[in-house]
């Protein structure tokens, strides 16, 4: 014979035989009906609505929570330059003050680096919640040139501020802030909040990403009462600061001197914002407990308009247990995917009110809060309890012959 038959053509060739035996990709999706992405792909018009509330839910709860941490964070920032001393002041006795300075440099338990006698004048900054008080630290020209340093000033914009001369250097921070710039007056007469009995001027800006103020010694002592001078200690290494200063605080408690260090800001930062952040819990908890009974009720009514694809599913030989098991990964897809997506999008704002809120005023906000980001793990745990248990309770009655017969619909 001179032809094969059709058999005979798909043994002798192989790539006939795959071709017809192979389904393509959509082919093998419509027979795998028990697969999650199934249904959730081919009905994306349920499907997104219903991750797009998930997706808005967790961005409300961390939005939230990393705006109001803004403001700890933001006080955390603003006196970070406090890391780098621990400063004292004799409370009005000028004279306690050289034997605070030898008892420190005698007992201190780490080498000390300078002790820097210093003036203070009070001035003012602004944050997302008001006016905040800041120092005008007077120093005198090697001491400028020392702090600015310790700091981490990376160059200085314009030049330092002359002996006795109403001239101010500031940090970057500062300036953005205040809206300040080379030549710009920080101080002067008519300001109540930021006071000198002559305009004092900007002379220069410490590129660094902490907050100070300074101006001359000299300027302080002839225009400033009372005539007290403090002292700022610095460790010789900076690792040892911390040390030095619970060190300090400990020896001095329950004296005349103040002692300033940076540790204390951020325990009574903790301490004052404890209170808030026990009613944002409240607040937080019980938006938490709105959604997921929202989510509940949407993945109810989702569920209840396929009945009868679950029934038709079990009528030609699926048991309820791989249908339960293929209603709860999609579960889990949707309640996830959702909850991944809103972590980027929260993620996306913060960076976009960053930059265009918080950074131009130099507000502080920290887009990659944890705390912000943690608040939001429990939602999609919830959401899922409360999805199991609806469809669980719904599949322990469900009967596939009612709905063939069409009693259910």
């Amino acid at each position: 014979m001179n032809s094969l038959s059709d058999t005979e053509e798909t043994k002798a060739d192989p790539k006939i035989s795959n071709s017809h035996d192979k389904p393509s990709k959509p082919k093998r999706r419509i027979l795998r009906p028990l697969a999650p992405s199934t249904y959730l792909l081919r009905n994306l018009g349920k499907t997104i609505p219903l991750t797009a509330v998930i997706v808005l839910a967790v961005t409300l709860v961390s939005g939230i929570i990393a705006m109001i941490d803004s403001i700890p964070y933001s006080i955390r920032t603003v006196y970070k330059y406090a890391k780098e001393d621990i400063g004292i002041t004799p409370r009005g006795d000028p004279s306690l003050l050289p034997g605070l300075v030898k008892d420190i440099q005698d007992h201190s338990p780490v080498p000390i680096g300078r002790v820097i006698t210093c003036r203070v004048t009070s001035a003012v900054v602004h944050s997302i919640v008001g006016k905040w008080p800041f120092l005008m630290l007077g120093f005198n020209q090697d001491d400028m040139r020392y702090y600015t340093a310790r700091q981490g000033a990376r160059q200085i914009v314009g030049r330092y501020p002359e002996p006795g001369k109403p001239e101010a250097l500031v940090s970057r921070p500062v300036a953005k802030n205040l809206g300040l710039k080379l030549g710009s007056i920080v101080l002067k007469p008519d300001d109540i909040d930021n006071y000198s009995p002559t305009p004092v001027k900007v002379v220069g800006i410490a590129e660094t990403d902490r907050w100070f103020m300074m101006d001359p010694i000299e300027y302080q002592r002839a225009n400033y009462f009372p005539p007290i001078d403090d002292a700022m200690i610095f460790a010789k290494n900076s690792e040892d600061q911390d040390r030095l200063d619970h060190w300090a605080v400990k020896r001095f408690k329950g004296q005349r001197p103040l002692v300033f260090a940076y540790f204390e800001i951020e325990k009574n930062t903790r301490e004052m914002f404890a209170t808030l952040y026990m009613i944002l819990n409240v607040v937080i908890g019980a938006l938490a407990l709105v959604i997921t009974f929202m989510m509940g009720m949407l993945m109810n009514i989702y569920q209840s308009q396929r009945l009868v694809e679950f029934g038709l599913l079990q009528a030609i030989g699926y048991t309820k247990k791989q249908l339960l098991r293929r209603v709860l990964l999609e579960s889990v897809t949707v309640i996830f995917v959702g909850w991944f997506f809103g972590m980027i999008l929260t993620f996306g704002l913060l960076h976009l009110a960053n930059a265009l809120l918080m950074a131009p005023k130099a507000y502080a906000l920290d887009v990659f809060d944890r705390v912000a980001y943690l608040y939001t793990v429990p939602i999609p745990f919830a959401i899922l309890v409360v999805a199991v248990t609806t469809v669980v309770l719904r599949f322990r009655k469900f009967d596939p012959v009612g709905v063939v017969e069409r009693r259910l619909v």
